[in-house]
């Protein structure tokens, strides 16, 4: 055997060199952007994910995240997704409307009836269908792969409200949807946009009165040092889509697309309860450093303005909205 070459050892020693070598240029490593902290739901909904996909690809195909911004706010990082310079992000379903306007229907207010409805409904296949349909026939370059949510909406400031008078002539902060254009007015607010990385200061210097948003999310900015008073308006769901490049989508062999939408579909039924938890102990540990928690809120003046707009904003919108809102609504 000495006469044919290098002795056995040598040989398998040098295979097996060339062989680790080749398994790891087949890890990849690809960018998951998001704005909150990594501590909110966001950070939540990228761990089930990176770890779901790093299990089913067995290490192969591996997230790194970026949160807090640091690759942008959302309305910038879905146009670097959209061009492939990006490969994943969360957006709120506000901001996607800024690719899509009938995104707008997951915004809409009092959609939702409670955070047990809210949990339900995303984690709906039907509307998980419906929303990523939607997305696909108006969105060129990035698609959506999966639904999560971080919890209700609430309003805070310097005062209360609790009812719909305490709201008249504020100014509030709302987000890149028309249906916030049309809805605060509607309950007698003004309202202001700005980007979300302006908020604090918005509310510091009193250009705007009010924000809104989750309890986590106004926790983990440190939104209640310039308005410490959180009143629990549940006026809207905190909902959130998770999409990938077409450009990446479209190099990923069936089996790695298989695993990318298994580990999306983990996200989809996991994260909407995980989410509300947080929330729940977001809202106790505010309490517990003197932040006022109005809990009590009269929201009936504020769904009678809410609740004809629902199928008459959803119609605006367009056929997919009408879809999504009539299916949600059925979820029970």
């Amino acid at each position: 055997m000495a006469s044919l070459g290098k002795p056995l050892g040598v040989v398998v020693a040098a295979f097996l060199c060339i062989a680790a070598g080749a398994s790891a240029q087949e890890v990849k490593h690809y960018r998951f952007a998001y704005d909150q902290p990594k501590s909110t739901g966001y950070g939540i909904l990228a761990d089930i994910f990176s770890e779901r996909l790093k299990t089913l690809s067995k290490g192969t195909m591996l997230i790194d995240q970026y949160p807090g911004a640091q690759l942008g706010q959302e309305p910038q990082v879905l146009q670097l997704v959209k061009s492939g310079d990006v490969e994943f992000c969360i957006s709120s379903s506000a901001n996607a409307a800024t690719l899509s306007p009938q995104a707008g229907v997951m915004s809409m207010h009092f959609l939702f009836r409670n955070e047990a409805h809210l949990i339900k409904a995303i984690a709906d296949p039907e509307v998980s269908k419906a929303v990523k349909e939607m997305i696909a026939d108006t969105v060129k370059g990035a698609h959506v792969i999966a639904l999560a949510t971080l919890g209700l909406r609430h309003m805070y400031s310097k005062r209360e409200i609790r009812k719909i008078e305490d709201i008249k002539g504020l100014k509030v902060r709302v987000q890149a949807t028309p249906t916030e254009d049309i809805m605060f007015p509607a309950y007698g607010a003004q309202i202001v946009h700005m980007p979300f990385g302006s908020v604090y200061t918005l509310l510091q210097t009193g250009v705007v009165d009010v924000g809104e948003n989750g309890i986590n999310v106004y926790l983990a900015n440190k939104h209640y040092e310039v308005a410490p008073v959180l009143s629990l308006t549940e006026h809207e769901a905190n909902n959130s889509l998770v999409w990938i490049s077409d450009k990446l989508w479209n190099s990923l062999t069936p089996e790695q697309q298989g695993w990318v939408q298994a580990a999306a579909d983990e996200v989809n039924r996991t994260q909407p309860a995980k989410a509300l938890e947080l929330e729940h102990q977001s809202a106790e540990k505010l309490k517990s450093m003197g932040v006022k928690v109005v809990t009590d809120v009269d929201k009936s003046g504020f769904i009678a303005i809410a609740d004809p707009y629902l199928d008459k904003l959803a119609k605006q919108l367009g056929p997919h909205a009408e879809k999504i809102k009539n299916l949600i609504r059925a979820v029970n």
